[in-house]
């Protein structure tokens, strides 16, 4: 199938209304060209069905049954059309969820989950935020005809202690706000104060951002508790909870940093994500 066509549907673009359209295509009605639908464009190649949980419902049972048979009728059509096509599916939701509240049918499922693939969510691979951030970096300001900027090692730190929430979207917007407003020169280094304020404004939760940057109201003792209590949060959700690498990191004593969090009431506050399997 190398040498065939790849097409793509979103499911979440369009309306439930169109979606048969789409997959299907149309016979001509009142003089009307006839429409060629995706499975059809895909004859002898593959069709990838992007967001597929949004897929109606009845077109679900629809597609379960063109899985089967590689078979199915135009829409205003009589007549069969067979096609040989390699359908795959994407989805941001956990179908198994989708199944059990009755959302997705478990046939069509079954019917899709041949070979499994999984994509664990940016704040499951935190390792990999500074090669992503540098990659994004130089893409997006080789689109833009700009030099790259370059993110100094807090402000990687930085976009590594963010939950993105967003997921590679929210870290790729971050970036390119960055490359276009981060103040100075191109050749100035982006430090990590810049990037938690260009998060701040992609973000829903501003206000954890600004619970970072914000002791100056306290007295120094509970300033500088504060400040200790968030630098080691900072870098624990940084390295994904992990103890060794944090007190590698901050240059302490793993056993004096466990005594530490626990002077600080924050032995607890950072564990790693789940990742649904």
């Amino acid at each position: 199938r190398k040498n065939g066509h790849f097409v793509v549907m979103n499911c979440a673009s369009l309306q439930a209304s169109d979606v048969e359209r789409t997959l299907f295509g149309r016979e001509p009605i009142d003089g009307a060209s006839r429409e060629i639908g995706v499975l059809e464009e895909a004859h002898r190649g593959t069709l990838l069905l992007d967001e597929v949980a949004d897929m109606p419902l009845e077109t679900q049972g629809k597609m379960a049954r063109v899985l089967q048979s590689q078979k199915f009728e135009r829409l205003d059509g009589i007549n069969r059309v067979e096609v040989d096509v390699r359908v795959c599916a994407s989805t941001s939701k956990d179908l198994q969820t989708e199944i059990e509240e009755g959302r997705f049918r478990e046939d069509l499922f079954y019917r899709l989950n041949v070979v499994p693939l999984e994509a664990p969510p940016l704040e499951a691979r935190r390792e990999d935020i500074p090669i992503l951030s540098e990659y994004f970096m130089e893409r997006i300001s080789h689109a833009k005809g700009r030099f790259p900027r370059v993110l100094g090692d807090d402000a990687l730190a930085a976009l590594q202690s963010h939950g993105w929430p967003g997921n590679v979207w929210e870290l790729i917007n971050v970036i390119e706000r960055l490359n276009l407003l981060a103040p100075g020169d191109t050749t100035d280094v982006i430090h990590a104060d810049t990037v938690m304020q260009a998060i701040g404004e992609s973000s829903t939760d501003a206000a954890q951002v600004d619970s970072v940057l914000d002791v100056m109201d306290q007295p120094l003792r509970e300033a500088r508790e504060s400040f200790e209590r968030k630098y080691l949060i900072f870098h624990l959700t940084r390295f994904g909870g992990n103890i060794s690498r944090t007190a590698e990191f901050v240059g302490m004593d793993r056993a004096a940093l466990h005594r530490k969090l626990k002077l600080l009431g924050v032995q607890n506050a950072v564990r790693p994500p789940k990742v649904n399997a």
